[in-house]
Formats: C-alpha cells, sequence, structure tokens
C-alpha cells in the first residue's frame, strides 16, 4: 500500500466506498501501487497495468492495454475512436461496483497475465488513419488548402484532423478550420 495513495482516498468526496473496493481488488494482484497522473495506478515492474480514476458521472479501471482482454461480459469501453490501447470498466455506484467485483477481479488478473506475457497492443501508424469525408469537402471549400493538408507529414495530419473530428457542432469545426488554415498553408501542425 501506497501511502500517496492512502491520501489521495482519504480527500475523494464523491467516489471514495468505490475506490476502497476497487483499491482492495488491485492490491490482491500483487501489482505495485503509486500514485500517477494524480490517479492510484497499478504497475508490473514498472510498467503500468491498469489505473482506477473517477468523473463526474462514473469511477473506473482503465486496463492500458484494454483492447487486449478477452471481455467475455461485453462491458470494456473504448473512451473514445481514437484511443487505441485503454478501456475502461465504468461504474456508476457501490452497488454496481459489488455486483461485478468478480468480474473485475478477474479482467484485473487477466491483465496483469497480458503484461507479464509482455504482449503489446498494435498500434496504427498516423499513416493509417484516415481522414473523414466532411473534413476533406470542407477542406477543398478553401483554395489550396486540401493540396496543402496532403503535403504535410502524416503526424501533422493525424493531429489536425483529431482537433477538427472533436468538434461537436458544424460551426466549430468551420471555425477551426478557418483558424487552422494559416498554419497549414504554412505546412506546419496543430501544436506548432
Amino acid at each position: 500500500m501506497n501511502k500517496r495513495v492512502d491520501v489521495y482516498i482519504k480527500n475523494e468526496t464523491k467516489w471514495q466506498a468505490e475506490f476502497k473496493v476497487l483499491r482492495e481488488l488491485a492490491l490482491a494482484t500483487g501489482l505495485n501501487e503509486d500514485l500517477k497522473w494524480g490517479q492510484p495506478c497499478y504497475t508490473l515492474d514498472n510498467k503500468n497495468v491498469f489505473l482506477i480514476h473517477g468523473f463526474k458521472e462514473y469511477c473506473a479501471v482503465l486496463f492500458m492495454k484494454g483492447a487486449l482482454l478477452k471481455d467475455p461480459k461485453g462491458i470494456l469501453i473504448q473512451q473514445t475512436a481514437n484511443v487505441q490501447a485503454g478501456r475502461q470498466i465504468r461504474l456508476s455506484n457501490l452497488q454496481e461496483l459489488t455486483k461485478m467485483k468478480a468480474t473485475i477481479k478477474a479482467y484485473m488478473k487477466e491483465a496483469v497475465t497480458i503484461e507479464e506475457l509482455g504482449l503489446e497492443v498494435p498500434i496504427k501508424k498516423s499513416a493509417e488513419f484516415e481522414v473523414p469525408k466532411e473534413i476533406l469537402a470542407k477542406l477543398k471549400k478553401v483554395p489550396g488548402l486540401l493540396p496543402a493538408f496532403k503535403k504535410l507529414t502524416p503526424g501533422r495530419q493525424r493531429a489536425w484532423v483529431l482537433h477538427f473530428s472533436s468538434a461537436k457542432q458544424e460551426k466549430t469545426l468551420d471555425s477551426r478550420i478557418e483558424k487552422a488554415t494559416s498554419s497549414i498553408l504554412a505546412g506546419k501542425g496543430f501544436n506548432e
């Protein structure tokens, strides 16, 4: 048990009871406990296996290589379409967690086995991502923007696409493309 995690759980207001149960399950795996990214994290040979974290509507166990878990119960959630490896089990209350204890324990055990075996999630390279048709159509509307976009490195293209595709409304997408135009024409990436 890590004292920093003790303090973290003691100060947790919304998910304290759930975190105590999840911590108990996590410690039973024999993994090392630490506080990383401000969250209880469980590691094997300094490699992150899973962590426990809380959000407004739910708390979760995030499996770093969750894409490799078998998921016979169909409970693993991919946070966004762009997350390649991580998967979450989300819990909305202590009663739900209590019912799922055996399942969560089994998923944690499988995650440890995956790490012990040294398995890796095959990660797509930036060049393998497709640009959504609606974004291509909008880039075509601005003279010279689509050819300039296609000249960018695959990583720069992907960063722009992630930025554009996270817009929830069309007017936000249009605004983001308008603001990005000069950077793309100059051959720059999203964070340059």
